[in-house]
């Protein structure tokens, strides 16, 4: 007789040789039903994978990934349902499998919303610094050409939704629209007032440029001091906490020793 793992094992290999020679491929069934499972994909999938990685992944191929993995690990939750021998009812068993399946195939993507949340911050700060760039390039160019022109030194996290608003400037779309979509796929503090202001200068007469590019000019300079003051924050914090950290350790110590030796007081009496 077979116990419940060495059925498992013989399925687990089937599996995988069935995929090696073709007889089942985990790409065709996945390419197949395209249609089928992109409706399970997050709508900010792809902004979280840009976010982490920039360009260098293709959000598709690691959301085919997760597919893929979650093929896999219900195939093997099945097998093991079947083979399992505990008195956990049949429905509780298929439960635990979907169960364990959804976590498996959430896993990248929660992971993903994690970093971007935690690094959220990191995006407000670098925003600033980017805009200076294009004020600088907008005195010489108009919002069109300066946008296109700082594209190559742009931080690498802002690269993709630049190049979304460059090809709808380039594809005619002269309404403010370009710009919001900007500011919705980065929400950080003041984007939306900045792209609006930077839509705004994008319209302007050559006449009325140089003040419009003030005020541009003088509203990035607050942000950028804001971003400073929240730098200089996380600093100071980081000192406090190891402070703090420094002065519980050596009390600790101390109270240790004075608890050590006030036992070897008592116990030499």
């Amino acid at each position: 007789m077979f116990t419940g793992i060495e059925i498992l094992a013989v399925g687990v290999i089937l599996i995988l040789v069935f995929n090696y020679i073709g007889a089942f491929s985990f790409n065709k069934f996945v390419t197949d039903n395209k249609a089928v499972f992109s409706k399970l994909k997050e709508e900010d999938y792809d902004f979280y994978v840009n976010s982490r990685y920039g360009e260098k992944v293709d959000p598709n191929e690691r959301f085919n990934k997760r597919v893929k993995t979650a093929i896999l690990t219900f195939i093997i939750g099945i097998v093991i349902m079947i083979t399992s021998v505990s008195g956990i009812n049949f429905a509780v068993k298929l439960v635990l499998v979907f169960g364990l399946t959804y976590l498996i195939f959430k896993d990248d993507y929660s992971k993903l919303k994690r970093f971007y949340k935690a690094h959220l911050h990191e995006i407000n700060l670098k925003l600033p610094y980017y805009l200076k760039s294009l004020e600088i390039l907008i005195q010489h160019y108009t919002v069109p050409v300066a946008i296109t022109r700082s594209l190559e030194e742009a931080p690498e996290m802002f690269k993709p939704g630049l190049r979304e608003l460059i090809a709808s400037i380039d594809a005619g779309d002269s309404t403010i629209e370009p710009y919001m979509a900007f500011a919705r796929r980065y929400p950080v503090r003041d984007s939306m007032r900045m792209m609006r202001l930077l839509y705004r200068l994008s319209l302007g007469s050559q006449e009325r440029k140089q003040e419009q590019l003030i005020t541009f000019s003088r509203t990035i300079s607050n942000l950028q001091a804001k971003s400073r003051d929240t730098k200089y924050k996380e600093r100071l914090d980081t000192m406090e906490k190891k402070t703090m950290t420094m002065l519980v350790s050596t009390g600790a110590g101390v109270m240790a020793i004075i608890l050590f030796s006030l036992l070897q007081m008592f116990g030499s009496m």
